[in-house]
Formats: structure tokens, C-alpha cells, sequence
């Protein structure tokens, strides 16, 4: 439309400016014609964490945060949640489509034929400290990988490419099911590939002593949904650090243990064990009114943790499929005591106008803490259960830049605010 510009009178010279709004955004660069004279740079935008800057154009995953809307490929989060596996899901992220029943077979036949390690991955990691974090594991045995597959780094080749992708996918619950292993002292099991890709993971961290040990089919199910949930986020950190590592166009192993570092941090992947630390203290649910009180004293230092989104102005999609899954979960591990506490703060917060007026609402992290928790992991292992899917939406990430015409080599700009140049002074004057 004629009428989709923006104009601007830059009013330090009195020019105007016509730019072109597509997709609702400005181009950044358009800014740079604006100058004083010849000699300036330039406009620069200054937007610290990228609060209100699109570093790409994405086809894979659709969120609108004040309806509570989260996509894959065009489809609701909540019908792949009932309806889909992880591996379909898996397969819908990285070709844009749904498979037929044909294609989901050689698609999974492809993942479970790389879902071993080399043995010297179990030498390396037998070099971590026996207390070693679970995460930092991860990290660096991904990193690894490039060494093993030296041709990942041709990633312009489509074939090789998609290779390594179905590695990374394949090999991730193995790597984490070993540092798992390794941080409680516990000897490590090859993978079962006549199992589902979740039934295999639960197995390669719970089997002790006996051989034929199968995870309850209901605990499967449920970790195949939250793998679901986690799959993809759009341009969340860890995704954008995958995204401006890959930029320089090295391996995707590389790329991906910078988006498990990002993920490492507990402003990140840690949401759920803050959640737990923050349902213990409470105590009983008698007490949370009190808590309530003390979060919305701004005076205090109480915050409620699993409430509100950068994204989400309204309920999260995946928290409410994760309720669900609670019940689920708990009539085989019997109920995690924390749960009725969960329930009572989740009903007084959304009827406190202080939350609702601040539009916090519970997010994924709120309920699925839980879920780890009574399957039995360890709250520093939770992180690991959020790379394993998500290694999926890293790779579709990554691919969708590195053929993306548009991408470069990323390289933000900065508001410098040192001192000026000035000269060195000898060492006897200062």
C-alpha cells in the first residue's frame, strides 16, 4: 500500500525522510542516510537486549503474546501436544510440513542410527570432576563433537548439513543421559534403539541393574510432550545466541553448545528450579497469602517466580498443556506435595488485580519443575531435559539463517561512552 511508509523530519537539518514499513518493521539501515554532514556515520538505533529489534525473518514458530498464541509451522501448540510425538514434531520444525506415515519412518530410522557416541566421548567426559554440573558436561561434549565430524563444517552443503542436524537430534539424549550418569556416579547405558526416542532416553538415565528396566509408558508420554512444549521458541537467547554464533558459519555443533551456555543461565533454563525453591519456601498453602503480600511489597525482595513472560502478556500456552500433564504424571509417582501450593498461589495471583493489571500470568516454567521433580531428576539436571528438544528448534534455527540471503556475519554496533583520546603517561608521572 502507498500509505505503508513512515516520515520522519530529522529536525537537525530540517530533512525529510520516506521509509518503508513491511512486516511492521523499519530497516534499521534506513537511519543511516540521516546525517549532519558527510563526515557523520549515520543514525544508529539503540535498543539494549533487543526489546523491540527482529534480527530475522522466520517461518518456523509463530507466537502472539497478548492472545497467548504459540505455533509450529502454522499449527497450536496445544493440538501437537495431544496429538503429535516429539520426533513429528521434530520433523515438522525442520521441513515445514507434517509427514506422512512413510516419512516419519525413514525420518526416525535416520535419528535412531545416530543415537550412539564414539567411545572416546565417554573418555572425555570421564574427565569431569565427579560433581561436575550436569549442563557444563553437556556444553562442552556437544563443543566436542566438531572434532569428530570435521565435514560439519561445510555448511553451505545441504546434504552434510542436514547430517549433521540429525546428529545433533539423535546424539543429545545420549550426551545428556551419560553427564547425568556421570554426576551420580553411575556407569553408563548404550542407547536401546528399539525403543521410542523418549522411552530410550528414560532408560539410558533410570535402568540400574536390570537390563529389560522400561520407564512407566505415562512418564514416556509425558516427557515426549514436554520435549513438545520446548521444541522451539522463536528468538529467545539461547536461540539467538545459536543464530549469531552460526553466523560466522561455523559447525552446528559449535553453534549449538554456545545456545546450551545461553541456556545454562538461570535467567533462562533455570525459571523451573527458581519455581521449586520458591514453592518450598512457602511451605503450605496456608501461606500464601502472606507470600503474596510480601511479593507486592516494593520494599521487599520476594518475586514470584514462574509468572510472567518477555513474550507472554497472557496465560502461557504450554502452561496450561503442562497442568495437564501434572495429574497425569502424579497418578504414577504419586502427587508431589508441592503441587497444592502451586494450585493456590496460581488462584489467589489471578485474581489479584496487583498480577492481572501486570498482565503475570504462569509461564511453562511454573508447572514442569514440578514434573522433573516427581519423575525423580535432580533439580541441576533440569536444564539438560530443556536442551534434549530443544536442540531441535536449534538446528531448524540455524539452517533457516545460514540460508537466509540476508544474514551476515553478526556484528552489532555500540554507543561508545569512554573516555576521549588522550596521551600515555609514563609510569614515574602518574
Amino acid at each position: 500500500m502507498a500509505n505503508d511508509t513512515l516520515s520522519v523530519t530529522d529536525n537537525r537539518t530540517g530533512k525529510k525522510f520516506e521509509l518503508k514499513i513491511e512486516n511492521g518493521c523499519v530497516r534499521a539501515m534506513e537511519f543511516r542516510q540521516m546525517k549532519v554532514d558527510a563526515e557523520d556515520f549515520g543514525l544508529m538505533t539503540y535498543d539494549p537486549a533487543f526489546l523491540n529489534t527482529a534480527n530475522c525473518k522466520s517461518a518456523i514458530t509463530f507466537i502472539d503474546g497478548d492472545k497467548g498464541i504459540l505455533e509450529y509451522r502454522g499449527y497450536p501448540i496445544d493440538q501437537l501436544a495431544d496429538k503429535s510425538t516429539h520426533l513429528e514434531t521434530a520433523y515438522l520444525l525442520m521441513n515445514g510440513e507434517l509427514p506422512n506415515k512413510t516419512q516419519l519412518d525413514e525420518f526416525t530410522n535416520k535419528i535412531t542410527l545416530h543415537t550412539y557416541v564414539h567411545e572416546n566421548i565417554k573418555q572425555f567426559m570421564d574427565g569431569f570432576r565427579y560433581d561436575a554440573h550436569p549442563m557444563s558436561m553437556l556444553a562442552s561434549t556437544v563443543a566436542a563433537l566438531s572434532s569428530f565430524y570435521p565435514e560439519a563444517r561445510q555448511v553451505r552443503n545441504k546434504e552434510v548439513r542436514r547430517h549433521q542436524m540429525m546428529r545433533l537430534i539423535a546424539k543429545m539424549p545420549t550426551l545428556a543421559a551419560f553427564s547425568y550418569r556421570h554426576s551420580q556416579g553411575l556407569p553408563y547405558i548404550y542407547p536401546n534403539n528399539d525403543l521410542s526416542y523418549t522411552e530410550n532416553f528414560l532408560t539410558m538415565v533410570k535402568s540400574i541393574g536390570k537390563p529389560n528396566w522400561r520407564p512407566h509408558p505415562a512418564l514416556v508420554r509425558a516427557l515426549d510432550v514436554l520435549f513438545i512444549l520446548h521444541a522451539d521458541h522463536e528468538q529467545n537467547c539461547s536461540t539467538t545466541s545459536v543464530r549469531v554464533v552460526g553466523s560466522s558459519e561455523v559447525d552446528p555443533y559449535s553453534a549449538c553448545a554456545g545456545g546450551i551456555t545461553a541456556l545454562y543461565g538461570p535467567l533462562h533454563g533455570g525459571a523451573n528450579e527458581a519455581v521449586l525453591r520458591m514453592l518450598r519456601e512457602i511451605g503450605d498453602k496456608k501461606n500464601v497469602p502472606e507470600f503474596i503480600a510480601k511479593v507486592k511489597d516494593k520494599d521487599g525482595d520476594k518475586k514470584l517466580m514462574g509468572f510472567g513472560h518477555r513474550v507472554y502478556k497472557n496465560y502461557d500456552p504450554r502452561a496450561k498443556v503442562i497442568k495437564k500433564a501434572c495429574d497425569e504424571v502424579f497418578e504414577v509417582t504419586g502427587k508431589n506435595p508441592l503441587i497444592d501450593i502451586a494450585v493456590e498461589l496460581e488462584r489467589i495471583a489471578l485474581q489479584d488485580d496487583y498480577f492481572v493489571q501486570r498482565k503475570l500470568y504462569p509461564n511453562v516454567d511454573f508447572y514442569s519443575g514440578l514434573i522433573y521433580e516427581a519423575m525423580g531428576f535432580p533439580m541441576e539436571f533440569f536444564t539438560c531435559l530443556f536442551a534434549i528438544p530443544r536442540t531441535v528448534g536449534w538446528v531448524t534455527q540455524f539452517e533457516e539463517m545460514i540460508t537466509d540471503n540476508e544474514q551476515k556475519i553478526a556484528r552489532p554496533r555500540q554507543i561508545f561512552t569512554g573516555s576521549k583520546k588522550r596521551d600515555y603517561v609514563a609510569m614515574d608521572k602518574r
